[in-house]
This record gives structure tokens, sequence and C-alpha cells, in this order.
């Protein structure tokens, strides 16, 4: 603020007057009409500066509606795609709906921006709630409609996330928009999980309405996808130009909103009339200056120190009151009176000026906020503090609650007694009462979410830091939200270590990709036990990169260890029927052949006449008699094996028992001119029955010395490492076996496949029995020519 003191101007004339009163005098015409144009140039100066303030506030509060605007739809929509999702919930995993209705109600219920909600497989809308005054809208094909709706749908499976349609003509009357998400099961489109708002609810919700006055008018528009022309649905006043307008995009639907000012708000008719009133005050200062140059030095003292106070009471009343878009009031800091108040103030309130001076704000204050707004101005009043600010409530004239926020600044300095202080408000009702309707749904939200038989989530795409868990986790897995979200790395910490490695990377490589994916892991709960999870993962897209991962892990370890004992069982019934068809091939083709040669051969006896064919008849019959006695002590070991649950187990130095074999079986060794080469270590232990450790090293190593190569000596090479159990392999360099041909009946009883005359086929068979008795396994490789290597796993 400018003030000049009179002693100093007294004094700044004083000294300049004898210099230049001669020449000031002189022409005072001349200094009448310099002093008028120096002043319409100032008055131009600050008229253009007013103009430029009067229109950017203008389009502030254009920008403000706006905001407000933007806010509301995008809670409007963020509650439609909650809604669209939890719809989704409801389809199980065989892409059926269950309890549609019961959830639907619900969301229609809680959500008044909702007329309805639909599921629609494949593009045809086959479920909606409510179903009364939506019939029409069944059996409706999105996907085959019209252009424009077909076009609208695939832009949402294309995308693969929620898309706004409309606003168009729906099928049930009305305008409306339509919100579908895509739903992808196994990346399988499955259809939509869709809802439907009126076009005047979602206006009313959005604040269009609210905001539409005599000053600004609204439009909404949207970008044709067929056509690709802008679309009007609000209806066009006069002289509506888009480049004078304000807008806001809403990529969820491809609309723009418009706010524009009225043709009738014309900025200039605020600073019109003051400009011409200051251009007459201009020309008449020029005019007492030409008279004050006429009269004597005293005279234009007068006049400078009357145009100073006209100054400075001029530059006080536009600092506080001059148009301003907040409420702002003068009040006495010792009685709480109001002493000026501005339009805004009287409006934000309800009472007139001349009401609010004949109150105080103790009595407009909320009950509850008085207490605290009085001990802040205490402090401010005992200097403690100089100004506060605060969130409070005030009581309008018409009783109504509204909410502001409060800013005091006091007029005394430091020091000083208190005098008067400044109040500063700011109406945010509404968006405190956004607030609370945004609390109000996010507990249902979070109520609806922990009713899920599920863990749902949410994560950062890029450190899967989970930013959201629901309370479903203390029940499957132990972990309380709490827990779970005090660390970014959580999740990957409990993935079970087996999986850890592949669950990362392939969380990783999908979400980089841009795929919603579902895949199976283990996790460690709270107690220690090992959880098996379905994770279901949505990734969420904007502008072509994943923002958030969104996902539901359901509960499958019933399911595993079912799946579990019913391979288990498969395998064991696979196994006895093997068994069962080897005895069958025994009873039916060895025993039936032995006794048919007895019957044949007794029957010769009884036909006989000569004692010596009749001798020799009987020599036969030993002879059948004794391979029947041999083929029932083969079938009776298999059996000891095959029953026997009593198997001792003893840890045996595999080494130890590998030297024994080579020992017993050292003359053939030495026959074939064979090299054995023993790379098992001494201190190798398996838990093992030491009759069957025996027979297996010795059935193996003499086959690798019989089916020795005829053109180089045998090279049998034995050693021992781990592919997750214990393996011994048994190599050689002999004759080897095809495959191909012979590998379904390798280990078959009395199979043969290399035509040696000692081969009885019994070695492999008792074999395989003993490693399978065991719990363990044999695995062969074999090339003809080349040789043949047996792996065998103890268990």
């Amino acid at each position: 603020m400018l003030y000049l003191s009179p002693s100093w101007e007294k004094m700044n004339i004083d000294k300049n007057l004898s210099a230049t009163t001669n020449i000031l005098f002189r022409r005072p015409k001349a200094m009448g009409i310099f002093v008028f144009l120096i002043l319409t140039m100032i008055i131009l100066f600050v008229a253009n500066q007013r103009y430029r303030l009067v229109v950017e506030d203008r389009r502030l509060e254009m920008s403000r509606i706006l905001t407000s605007v933007k806010h509301n739809v995008d809670q409007s929509l963020k509650n439609s795609y909650t809604a669209a999702l939890t719809i989704g919930l409801t389809i199980n995993g065989d892409g059926v709906p269950k309890n549609f209705d019961t959830v639907a109600a619900q969301l229609v219920n809680s959500n008044r921006t909702l007329s309805a909600v639909e599921l629609v497989p494949d593009g045809v809308i086959k479920y909606v709630y409510p179903l009364k005054g939506n019939e029409k809208a069944l059996d409706l094909n999105v996907l085959k409609d019209s252009k424009t709706i077909s076009a609208e749908a695939n832009k949402a499976i294309e995308s693969r996330k929620m898309y706004f349609a409309g606003p168009i003509m729906l099928r049930q009357g009305g305008m409306g928009i339509v919100g579908r998400m895509p739903l992808f099961f196994n990346n399988k489109f499955w259809g939509f999980s869709a809802v439907v708002i009126k076009l005047d609810v979602f206006l009313k919700q959005a604040g269009v309405y609210e905001h539409m006055n005599n000053r600004f008018r609204f439009q909404l528009s949207k970008r044709n996808p067929v056509s690709a022309k802008e679309e009007f649905f609000l209806p066009l006043f006069s002289d509506f130009s888009v480049a004078a307008s304000e807008t806001i995009d809403f990529p969820d639907g491809d609309w723009k909103i418009y706010v524009a000012a009225v043709p009738t708000y014309k900025p200039y008719l605020k600073i019109i009339f003051p400009t011409l009133f200051s251009v007459l005050l201009a020309a008449l200062t020029g005019f007492l200056v030409y008279r004050v140059f006429k009269k004597p030095a005293e005279l234009q003292l007068l006049v400078y120190e009357q145009a100073t106070r006209l100054l400075e009471n001029e530059i006080k009343f536009k600092t506080i009151f001059d148009q301003a878009a907040i409420g702002i009031a003068e009040v006495d800091s010792n009685t709480g009176a109001f002493l000026r108040i501005n339009g805004k103030f009287c409006k934000i309130l309800g009472y007139t000026e001349a009401e609010l001076q004949h109150t105080n704000f103790q009595s407009i204050t909320h009950p509850d906020d008085l207490k605290k707004d009085l001990r802040y101005f205490q402090q401010m009043r005992s200097g403690k503090i100089r100004e506060f600010e605060l969130l409070k409530r005030y009581l309008r004239k018409d009783g109504q609650v509204v909410w502001v926020n409060l800013m005091i600044t006091p007029l005394w300095k430091v020091g000083d007694t208190p005098s008067s202080h400044i109040t500063v408000i700011e109406d945010v009702t509404a968006r405190i009462e956004a607030e609370l309707i945004a609390e109000e749904y996010q507990y249902r939200i979070e109520s609806l979410i922990n009713t899920i038989d599920g863990i749902v989530w949410e994560a950062d795409p890029e450190t899967f830091n989970f930013t959201f868990i629901s309370k479903k986790s203390e029940d499957i897995l132990g972990y309380t939200a709490e827990e779970w979200l005090s660390s970014p790395s959580f999740w990957a910490d409990h993935v079970h270590p087996d999986d850890r490695d592949w669950v990362v990377n392939y969380c990783t490589v999908c979400t980089n990709n841009l795929e919603q994916h579902d895949f199976e892991y283990r996790m460690i709960a709270k107690g220690g036990n090992v959880v098996w999870l379905r994770d279901i993962v949505n990734v969420i897209v904007e502008e072509g990169k994943a923002v958030l991962l969104r996902g539901i892990m359901i509960d499958i370890t019933r399911n595993k260890r079912a799946e579990r004992d019913l391979n288990h069982s498969f395998d064991l019934v696979n196994e006895q029927n093997k068994r069962l068809l080897n005895f069958s091939y025994i009873v039916s083709h060895n025993l039936r052949s032995h006794t048919s040669n007895i019957q044949s051969i007794s029957v010769l006896i009884d036909t006989t006449k000569s004692e010596e064919e009749r001798n020799e008849m009987i020599g036969l019959l030993k002879t059948v008699s004794d391979n029947l006695n041999e083929t029932l002590l083969n079938l009776n070991e298999v059996v000891n094996i095959q029953t026997n649950i009593n198997i001792i187990v003893e840890p045996l130095n595999l080494n130890k028992y590998i030297e024994k074999t080579l020992n017993v079986l050292n003359d053939q060794i030495v026959l074939k001119q064979a090299v054995v080469v023993n790379k098992v270590l001494e201190d190798v232990l398996v838990n093992y029955n030491p009759a069957y450790l025996e027979s297996i090293l010795l059935n193996f190593i003499f086959n690798a010395i019989r089916y020795s190569h005829p053109k180089r000596s045998p090279l049998i090479e034995l050693s021992c490492h781990h592919e997750g159990q214990l393996v011994l392999q048994v190599s050689d360099n002999g004759i080897g076996m095809n495959l191909d041909r012979y590998g379904a009946e390798l280990f078959g009883m009395y199979k043969t496949f290399n035509g040696n005359p000692d081969s009885k086929g019994l070695g492999l068979f008792i074999s395989k029995n003993q490693i399978d008795a065991m719990g363990g396994r044999v695995v062969v490789e074999s090339e003809v020519g080349i040789g043949t290597t047996f792996k065998i796993y103890f268990k």
C-alpha cells in the first residue's frame, strides 16, 4: 500500500517547489493535458490488466468446475469398474455365473449410479438385473448389432480393459452409457461383464446440472467410432465455440466434456464503466491540475493530500473485496462481530450482509467445531501463533451444515493490542461429501471382497509389491493383511523355494507381454505347511503399459491331494495289471506247455508196447517234470518278491557290494578279458535289502559281460550321481539292443532278444521286480552295436 506522510510530502515540495514552480505555473494548460494523458494511459493499462484478470478468473472458474466434474466422473467410472469386476467374479471355472442375482442386487441397491448390470457371454446379453424393465435387452448380440455398438464392443475386447460405450439409445428405452469389461478364461474370450448407467443419472452424478447456471453451459461429445465425426449429446446453445471453452477428456469412454461461458456473459462489462469513469476522473484531474497550477502552492499541497487518501482507500477496498472467488470478512477480534463481508461470504452461509453484521462467528459455528476454533484463536491473540488454518463447519441460515476451509490472518502488528482479523473461507462441502461417499463405497467393496472364497489382491507390476490384500489371506495362509503388506517382497519370499524362480520369471514375462495369466504354485503358510494356490491374474494396462496387477488366489490344496492320490492309485493299478499279465502269460503259456507235454507222454506210455520205448518216454516225462518244477520255483521266487512286505532294509556300502560281485564274477571277467572300471566312491551308502542288492548287481554286471561285442574286449563302467535321488549307472560297449523293437518287453519274464542259448529271460525280470519292491526304478539306454547303459534309481 502506497502511503506518503504529510511531513515527507511537505519537505519534498519545499525542496523542489522553488526550482520548478516558475516552469510549471507558466504553462498550466499544457500541464493539465499532460496529466490527463498520463492518467489515461495508466487507466487504460490498469483496465487492460483488469480485463485479463476477469478473463483469467472465468477460465479458472471453468477449470475448477471441470476438475470437480472430472473427480465425480472418475469416481462414478471407478465404482462401475468395481461393480463389473464383482459381477465377473461370480463366474466359476466352468464359465457359469453363480449367485448372479444376489450379487447384482447388492451392487445395484448400493450404487445409485447403476440402473442395471449384465453378463454377456460370447457377446449376447443373457443375464440382466433387474430384469423388470430390461426385458428387451435380453438376447441382444452386441457384436452383431449396429456398427457403432459392435465397434465399441470390439474395442473393449482388443484393449482387454473396461470400455464405456455411448451415450446410445438403449434397447430398453432412454439414453444411457454401457460399461463393458471383457472377461478371459485361460486367455480365451468368454464375454462381457457390463453395467448400464442412464445418461441423466450420469450427468447428475458428475455434477453437470449442479454447476449449470446463467453464466456457464456444458456439452458432452464423443467421436463416432464408425464415422469419426464428433457428436454432441446436450442441447447446443447459441454461439457455442469449442475454441472458447475448457475441456477434459475421458479415455475410458473417448468422451469430452466442454464448459463455456454463455453468450450473455460479457467480461468487458465489468471494466468498461469503471474505465469510462476513471477517464472522466482523469479529465477532471487534468482540469484541476490546470486550475491548481494557477493557485498558490498551498492549494497544490492540499489537492495532493486528498488524492493520496483517495488512492489509499481505493487500494485497500480492492485488496479485500474485489470480486473474490472465496468468502472474505473482517471480524472484530475482541467480540467476534463481523465488520465487513463480501458477497461470496454471504452466499456460502446464506445470510445477507446486514444479518451477518448483527451476529458473530461463534453463533454460526457448528457446536462440535467451536471449541477447537476458539483454542486456535486464543493462541493467535496471545501471540503463540501468527495465523492458522483449519477445516470446520458453519451452520447456514436454512439449517444446513456447510464445510469450509478456514484461514485466519490478524491485522494487528506483533506486540500490538488485538483489533481485527481477516477471515477467508472456501466452500468444500461437495468435496467432503464426495470423500464420505467414496469411503462408504470403499468399505462396501472391501466387505464384498472379503466374502469371496479366495484372496483378492493388487500389486505393482514392476516390483510385485502388494498394495492390497483381502482378509481371506489370514484364513487360507494364516498371514494378516498387515503382515503381508509390511514387506515389499513378502509374496516372493513365501513362495515355495522349489517354485519361486519359475513363478517369478513366469509372472514377469506375462506382465511384460501384457498377458493375463492363470497358473498354480505352492506357498508356505504361517504354520509352516504347504498350500497349493491357483492364481488368476489380470494385467491392468493404460497407454500400452502395465500399471497394475489384480488377481485372486484360490486354495486348491485339497484338489492337489486328491489328484496325487488318484495318480498314485492309477500307478498301482497299472503296475498290478502288468504283473497280472506276466502271471497270466506264465500260467496260460508255460504251465500249459508243460502239462500238455506230460499228458502227451502219458498217452504214449499207455499205448507203447516196447519196454525200450516206454523207458525212453519215462525219461522224457522226467525232463518235462523238471522243467515244470523249475518254472514253479521261478514263479514262487517272483511271488515272494512281490508279496514280501517285511523286507529287511539296512545301510549298505555300495562300493563294497560291487567289489564283492566282481570277485564272484572274476572267472567270467578273466575269460572274456573284460575291463571293469568302478568309479563309485567308497563312502556311498544305500538303504537296501542285502540279498536284493547282491542279485541286482550280479544280474546287470553279468549281462554286461555275457552280451559283449565279439569284435572287442568288454569295457564295463560303474558310476554314481544324483538326479534328485541316488543313481547307479552300469554302462558297457557290448552288442546293444533295438529298444524301439524290444523296449516294451525288455523286463518281461522269459523274454530273450539275442539268440543266446544260455539266456532264459529271467534275470532282468527278477531284478526289475526287486528294484520295484524297494521303491526304485530302472531306466535303459541302448544302441545296436554301440552298447547299453542301465540306470538304477535308489529310493
